[in-house]
């Protein structure tokens, strides 16, 4: 573990922390209770998100160790960018509870016209897109060492994955973005659009991935060959 990664870890424990604290104190009375108890699916939402920027950068850093100059960079770009970046997180999904729940689980997130639903999401997937990108250059760099790692077939080719997946994040990223600031408002080009393709791309490419992996592990990596380095880490 390297002081980059614990800086890290300990700069998305404070994210969570503003994305759960709603109130200024605790509940005192039976409605301020219900008002902290409809606020855990969009804390929940946004944790999930967090999570998985949080966890590629855990994946990257246990992978390859690296803290040269442009990996701290990065990294500190990366906790920069999602301490900046919770407040949009947590509007986006309060709104989307809202709209989900017709209001019922109303927990301060409102949207009074198209255009400001429209700048929101451009604003939320600014940053989605930016923390994309960093951890998609993380990847590349690591490619970019990866004679001096000394990465074998199968590490080589998790790394090529990683830099596919943060690659297709980053894309629909920058269409949400670009349906946000720039396309004409209709129901088409709605910037939530976007981020439903997700669940299906996604799944998809991890597929596709992972069986090639365990093709080259079939390969490269006989049943009683001690297996080390990246490939461990799931």
């Amino acid at each position: 573990m390297t002081r980059t990664e614990t800086f890290t870890d300990a700069a998305f424990a404070f994210a969570v922390t503003l994305l759960v604290v709603s109130i200024d104190a605790v509940p005192g009375t039976h409605e301020e209770l219900l008002v902290a108890i409809s606020g855990i699916p969009a804390f929940a939402m946004s944790f999930g998100i967090l999570f998985m920027f949080w966890y590629g950068h855990w994946n990257w850093s246990r992978r390859y160790g690296l803290e040269d100059l442009f990996s701290i960079t990065l990294s500190f770009s990366l906790v920069f960018t999602v301490l900046c970046y919770v407040y949009p997180l947590k509007y986006v999904a309060s709104v989307f509870v809202q709209w989900v729940t017709g209001d019922r689980l109303s927990v301060g997130g409102k949207i009074e016209t198209v255009d400001q639903l429209y700048q929101l999401f451009g604003i939320y997937s600014v940053g989605f897109s930016a923390m994309c990108l960093i951890l998609l250059m993380l990847y590349i760099h690591a490619w970019r060492l990866r004679d001096k790692l000394h990465l074998n077939p199968v590490e080589s080719l998790i790394t090529r994955a990683e830099l596919g997946s943060w690659a297709l994040l980053l894309t629909i990223g920058l269409l949400a973005t670009g349906f946000g600031f720039l396309a004409p408002h209709h129901p088409l080009t709605m910037p939530g659009w976007a981020y439903v393709l997700l669940p299906v791309i996604m799944p998809i490419y991890g597929y596709m991935v992972g069986r090639r992996i365990k093709e080259k592990k079939r390969v490269h990596m006989p049943a009683d060959q001690s297996q080390g380095g990246i490939n461990q880490v799931p």
